[in-house]
């Protein structure tokens, strides 16, 4: 459990629907105020970042600013320790360590961050102004990050080598990971696998948010995966599909870890969850850029539709 909320076993479901709830609707807002944002990676992977945060994720309080200091150089040895991690509490060797694989979801990051109260909604009006951290494609001083992964697959690669070296020095904390399913169009990630499985890192937990889609439309008309658990399972990990919008069954496979493999959720998701509106984008779901001031407005009707549902 994140040991920053404390909460009561009865009460985190609650909590995470709720948490949830606020990531999409936080998001449709400031894609409504700023004309543009990731809004259907908000509705597919809504549930599992709240799960994540509220019953997952075996971390500390923050031990950074609510309010994201501005941007003072890239972290490195004797520049101290300024970076985005802070927001998931400090190391330790018994708790876990995050890794943001997919950085074009940071919106969704930040507003999770917000949600469980470890920034603070003026953080937002940072985003993607020179001279902040709180950037569009998040870094690894950006608000949750640990390290750049803005290039896809690069999270995984930098998690493998952090939790080998977590297992060196018999570390009980894990390594988990969040992935868009079009990271396993890269030959890095099946790379990884390999390493994770030469070496038994059973310390890496991975959860997936494979909403088939990506910059270029549907995943299958652009590079199929086949049959994902299968290749998965044939590089040595144990692998879990789950409904990304079930609370109770996202948390259920975290109790895995520590089998001699990694474990992979695979959360099959849908990027219009909670937003029906943007079926109507479909298959162009990616970045949403308002068309027209009327088409802002049909957005607009539905987060107030959203509001006085929630």
């Amino acid at each position: 459990m994140n040991v920053d909320l404390q909460l009561p076993e009865e009460q985190w479901t609650h909590a995470a629907r709720k948490v949830a709830f606020g990531i999409r609707r936080r998001v449709l807002e400031h894609t409504i105020d700023n004309n543009g944002g990731y809004l259907s990676q908000a509705c597919s992977a809504a549930e599992t970042i709240a799960v994540l945060y509220t019953k997952v994720l075996h971390i500390g309080k923050s031990a950074a600013p609510a309010i994201p200091a501005a941007f003072a150089g890239v972290p490195g040895h004797g520049k101290g320790n300024a970076t985005g991690a802070l927001y998931n509490g400090p190391q330790h060797a018994d708790l876990d360590r995050f890794f943001f694989s997919p950085a074009h979801y940071a919106l969704v990051l930040y507003a999770a961050l917000i949600e469980v109260g470890r920034m603070s909604p003026e953080g937002l009006l940072q985003f993607n102004k020179d001279g902040g951290t709180v950037e569009m494609i998040g870094a690894e001083h950006s608000p949750g990050m640990e390290m750049t992964t803005g290039s896809l697959a690069q999270g995984l690669s930098q998690a493998a080598g952090v939790a080998l070296a977590r297992k060196l020095r018999n570390e009980r904390g894990r390594c988990v990971v969040y992935m868009s399913d079009g990271e396993f169009q890269e030959g890095q990630t099946w790379e990884t696998f390999e390493i994770l499985y030469h070496h038994r890192l059973d310390n890496v937990l991975i959860y997936v948010d494979v909403n088939g889609q990506q910059c270029d439309g549907e995943m299958t008309a652009v590079l199929d995966l086949g049959d994902l658990p299968a290749k998965l399972r044939s590089f040595g990990a144990i692998v879990f599909e789950v409904d990304g919008h079930d609370v109770e069954a996202l948390a259920q496979p975290a109790a895995a870890t520590g089998r001699g493999a990694p474990v992979v959720v695979l959360c099959r998701t849908d990027p219009c969850a909670g937003i029906s509106l943007l079926q109507k984008r479909i298959p162009k779901l990616h970045y949403v850029r308002f068309k027209s001031e009327t088409e802002r407005d049909e957005y607009r009707l539905a987060l107030q539709t959203m509001e006085q549902e929630g």
